[in-house]
């Protein structure tokens, strides 16, 4: 079945991506569709985005008409482009990478001889065994009730609370549900606002389980590229006016996996873009507390405009084994998602409540020791890349805990399985994207201990070394997280 066709680019943006498309030499209909294959691999062309029409595209690139049509037909063949009557052409993928849209959950390794660079996951800080002894002597005032609490414990609805309203946003604690991680609360708040076959524009690329969770209630994901330093505000805008979606689901902190930090004054024109076209947007703050700027932070999403709602997740900031995560929005939609929880879950285990609630008391000396280390093991990770990997590009990040890299050819997916053979657990480009592209790319996290990034880059070297450009692998036995 042909996929939907989504948003248009127009003859002058396709220039613009394409730059110097024939490199000085006489145009030609073979260099054009290479031109515009390469920019699907990137991902900086998603599939299903509408091609301009030969007369536009013709005029934009100042070649003949004739020429378009010949790299329109040269990448139809490839499998690149589809074109119905009366709907004209748009961006595809060959079959062979269809089995992306298969693509799902992460399944750590056994094996403690592999490195897993799939998790972009740290581990506990040590304050945690503390406030678990806390929070069992907490739990003694629990237990003589019936232990079902579907918005969460007043207590730590209060604290999530209380950190936005020092943030500059204020929240009452009847704003805030609990949830069972910041996966959890995407879910539920899916179901509450979106039917099957209802659009939901998401960045390209963008968070993987957040693409699952559209694909498994039906909902049709429209992407939107990043650039190299972060939004295409101008073509966010235009898909939201042209396809109309029934949510956004955004990363303006710390994006994953790029790292990138939309700033005060992008939040604002995002802001506009939202009211404009009446879309409601997810803001997912799960990386909110791993920031590496130093600097001050723009005001939250939800500071600007009513129609966000921001989710967030203790998993990146404290520990991913207590499985806890929340939802800020208004008071009537807070009650909604209560009334509608009970046909996934009927609450949120207790002690883990406690847990963080106690480490909510006195968060910054643990965010700051986490900021602290994670800053030291990018700068190993950046250290060991340009020793052993000097070819690959990429930009220090804002924050979050991923290095998202470009590794000069489209064989992210075959260095993924190479990396297998040396024991290294890679999530390639196209796990980050809508339909399978983004071969370029590679996200490594640097949440291991210094020593071990090392040994893995040195591994994924040699891995490296042994990959040559060819038919890509399925990347979707990758596991990702």
């Amino acid at each position: 079945m042909l996929p939907t066709p989504g948003a248009h680019i127009h003859g002058q943006k396709l220039l613009d991506l394409l730059g110097f498309w024939h490199q000085g030499a006489r145009p030609s209909s073979q260099l054009l569709a290479d031109g515009v294959r390469q920019l699907v691999l990137d991902g900086r062309l998603p599939p299903g985005t509408r091609l301009p029409a030969e007369r536009e595209l013709a005029a934009s690139l100042d070649v003949s008409r004739t020429l378009v049509a010949r790299a329109l037909e040269r990448l139809r063949e490839d499998g690149f482009a589809a074109s119905r009557r009366g709907a004209g052409s748009w961006v595809k993928l060959p079959d062979s990478r269809r089995g992306s849209e298969m693509h799902g959950g992460w399944f750590p390794s056994n094996d403690p001889g592999v490195i897993n660079l799939a998790q972009a996951t740290p581990g506990a800080p040590p304050e945690l065994r503390g406030a678990v002894e806390r929070a069992q002597v907490r739990l003694a005032e629990q237990i003589g009730d019936h232990g079902y609490q579907p918005h969460g414990l007043p207590a730590l609805r209060a604290r999530v609370a209380e950190r936005y309203t020092a943030r500059g946003l204020p929240t009452n604690p009847e704003q805030i549900m609990i949830t069972n991680g910041a996966q959890h609360a995407f879910a539920l708040v899916l179901r509450a606002l979106v039917s099957p076959g209802e659009r939901v524009l998401v960045e390209h690329p963008t968070y993987p389980n957040a693409i699952e969770a559209l694909r498994g209630l039906g909902a049709t994901p429209v992407a939107v590229p990043m650039t190299g330093d972060g939004w295409d505000l101008e073509l966010l805008a235009a898909t939201l006016r042209q396809t109309a979606p029934r949510l956004a689901y955004l990363i303006p902190d710390f994006h994953n996996p790029t790292g990138v930090r939309l700033d005060a004054g992008g939040r604002e024109r995002l802001a506009r873009a939202l009211a404009r076209t009446c879309t409601n947007a997810v803001i997912d703050e799960t990386l909110l507390d791993i920031d590496l700027t130093g600097r001050q932070a723009p005001p939250p999403m939800a500071s600007f405009t009513d129609r966000v709602i921001t989710i967030g997740s203790a998993g990146k900031s404290f520990w991913g084994g207590l499985r806890l995560g929340w939802v800020r929005a208004g008071e009537e939609f807070v009650q909604r998602l209560v009334l509608g929880r009970a046909a996934t879950d009927l609450g949120t285990p207790v002690l883990e409540q406690l847990v963080l609630a106690e480490l909510l008391d006195d968060a910054e000396p643990v965010l700051a020791r986490r900021r602290a280390e994670t800053r030291e093991r990018l700068d190993v990770l950046v250290a060991a890349l340009r020793e052993h990997l000097p070819e690959w590009r990429y930009r220090i990040p804002d924050g979050g805990l991923s290095l998202w890299c470009d590794v000069g050819e489209p064989i992210a997916s075959r260095l993924a399985v190479a990396a297998e053979a040396h024991s290294v657990r890679l999530a390639p480009g196209a796990r980050f994207s809508v339909n399978g592209s983004l071969e370029r790319w590679i996200r490594v996290p640097y949440t291991l201990p210094g020593e071990r990034l090392v040994e893995a880059i040195q591994r994924l070297a040699a891995a490296a070394g042994s990959v040559r450009p060819g038919p890509a692998p399925n990347p979707l036995t990758v596991p990702i997280a």
